[in-house]
């Protein structure tokens, strides 16, 4: 059959038509999909109408005109969590000052005599502090200045003869000893208070006078008496003016928690076989100057005036640097009623009372080297009156003959005098015991006193009259691990951060541990005593044992 040429031509269009409409379908169903994608970036042809349209909208939009923006979708802001601080209810902590003496005069603690390898010395030093963390002592107090000499790196006096038995000869290999006493003294959590004698110029046992020595280097300053001794004239201006510069400059220079006096002051009159301290020269210029005191009453205040001037210098150099005194344990005969003995106040023409009375001090730890229970020396008896003239209420820490107090059994009476010091001085306690010896050569004594008294660890009692910007609370994170938790803990001034208490609870029971400043880390068994681990808690202390507010969190 023929196709007519108008059916053919019909036909054909239809075909196409389907064939397009398909196409284009297709085409639609792909770009629906690309819509989806935002990397995709859709174009669509416009028809000739829709672009006549669009130019008649220009044309009738003011040429200055500016588009109008599009509105922006309203995000709802999220606001950050926070997390409500958790409180609970902590143990209170010990507070006791636990120091020793550590000397070095004569060699008596350190180093051992002869001693004079670098390594050696280091090896003692840290067995001596071990010593005393392992035994909960918090302090140390080392003597640095014996002889108007230097245990460290002085720019005024000469290097020990005791270090390195030759007055002015530097330890070979280098190191200086006070840094390295400082350093680890700090890494046990240890305060380490230097110990200077402020007028002794030169002991008999420091070897021969040389040209290095400040007996040489300063003889206008400078007496010897009749012992072989060589001391500082406590009237001689140039004498205070090199005394508390060489204060000053420890204070500076050295990362110290305390500065630290004994009983040496005008010396004992044995010292010059009974005769008369030897400052003619001195009185006289007093005397021609318009002077009035009696010359006792001018050599106490000699002394009077060098300790208001070290404290107040010390103060105004770094406040958290305590200064203390540790005089002779008796002021006067008769104080208190029935006491006998020496008088500091008339042979040492030291009135430790008035420094104690009018606060120059922010710790007093009186030499009380007798027993309980004789009445004549009564330990209990003396430090009684001491606490009565505290008008200031500073630190009052008695010094403990824990070497060779007179008593049948040793150990029995340091144990009871700590117990009496806590009865009478509660809201301060603290005991200064001389010297390390004590513990060294007696582990009966280090029984004694570490399952006795100290048997926990303490922060010493803060000191509220310096003054301390407030400790901000540090922050806590916990990671659960196998069978404990990692506790990690941050402060955002570190540099103010002495040390840390850190707490656990398990069960219903808490403990907790004082560490160095340096340690930011603890890993807690989840189980301990059979009983769970339930929280973590830090808190920060700082330079005078300021604690920051804790940070407590739940064990999950």
């Amino acid at each position: 059959m023929k196709w007519r040429p108008i059916k053919n031509t019909a036909i054909v269009a239809l075909i196409l038509s389907t064939v397009l409409f398909s196409c284009a379908s297709r085409k639609n169903k792909r770009a629906a999909k690309e819509l989806k994608s935002p990397a995709v970036e859709i174009v669509v042809a416009e028809s000739n109408e829709a672009k006549a349209a669009k130019k008649a909208e220009a044309a009738a939009v003011p040429v200055d005109a500016k588009p109008i923006p599009a509105a922006k979708p309203v995000v709802e802001e999220k606001k950050p969590v926070v997390e409500v601080p958790l409180r609970v209810d902590l143990p209170e902590i010990d507070r006791e000052f636990r120091g020793a003496w550590v000397a070095t005069v004569a060699n008596i603690n350190w180093p051992t005599k002869g001693n004079y390898s670098t390594e050696a010395q280091k090896r003692e030093a840290i067995q001596l502090l071990d010593l005393l963390k392992e035994n909960n002592f918090n302090a140390v107090i080392f003597q640095v200045r014996p002889s108007a000499d230097a245990l460290y790196d002085s720019p005024h006096e000469p290097w020990s003869y005791f270090l390195t038995g030759e007055i002015g000869k530097r330890p070979n290999p280098y190191y200086d000893p006070l840094t390295f006493w400082v350093e680890e003294a700090h890494k046990r959590g240890l305060e380490l208070h230097v110990w200077l004698n402020p007028y002794r110029a030169h002991h008999s046992t420091g070897g021969a006078v040389t040209s290095e020595s400040m007996v040489r280097k300063g003889s206008d300053m400078v007496v010897r008496l009749k012992n072989g001794m060589y001391w500082f004239d406590p009237a001689n201006p140039k004498t205070q003016d090199h005394a508390a510069r060489v204060v000053l400059d420890i204070v500076k220079r050295y990362d110290i928690d305390g500065v630290h006096f004994d009983d040496y002051f005008y010396p004992y009159a044995s010292y010059n076989g009974g005769a008369d301290f030897p400052d003619d020269a001195s009185w006289n210029v007093y005397r021609k100057s318009g002077g009035t005191l009696a010359r006792a009453d001018w050599r106490r205040d000699n002394v009077n005036r060098f300790i208001e001037r070290v404290y107040k210098e010390i103060k105004a150099e770094k406040n958290f640097v305590k200064f203390g005194l540790s005089p002779f344990g008796i002021w006067k005969p008769g104080y208190p009623s029935g006491v006998t003995g020496s008088s500091q106040y008339d042979e040492l023409y030291a009135d430790a009372k008035l420094w104690l009375n009018k606060g120059w001090i922010d710790y007093f730890a009186p030499q009380l080297y007798w027993p309980i229970d004789p009445p004549r020396q009564s330990f209990t008896s003396l430090l009684r009156w001491w606490e009565s003239e505290n008008t200031h209420k500073r630190h009052l820490w008695p010094g403990l003959n824990t070497v060779e107090v007179r008593a049948p059994n040793r150990p029995q009476e340091i144990v009871r005098q700590l117990e009496e010091t806590r009865k009478l001085i509660p809201n301060s306690v603290g005991a200064i015991h001389w010297s390390i010896a004590g513990l060294t050569k007696s582990p009966g004594m280090v029984q004694a006193v570490k399952s006795g008294p100290y048997n926990r660890q303490a922060l010493i009692p803060r000191s509220p009259w310096l003054g301390a910007n407030p400790l901000l609370t540090p922050s806590l994170l916990l990671t659960e691990e196998t069978s404990s938790i990692f506790a990690k803990w941050l402060h955002k001034q570190p540099n103010e951060v002495f040390q840390w208490v850190v707490y656990a609870q398990y069960g219903d029971i808490w403990e907790y541990e004082i560490v160095d400043g340096q340690q930011t880390e603890k890993s807690f068994p989840k189980v301990k005593n059979g009983k769970p681990l339930k929280t973590i808690a830090v808190k920060a202390i700082d330079r005078l044992s300021n604690e920051s507010d804790y940070i407590a969190k739940k064990v999950l």
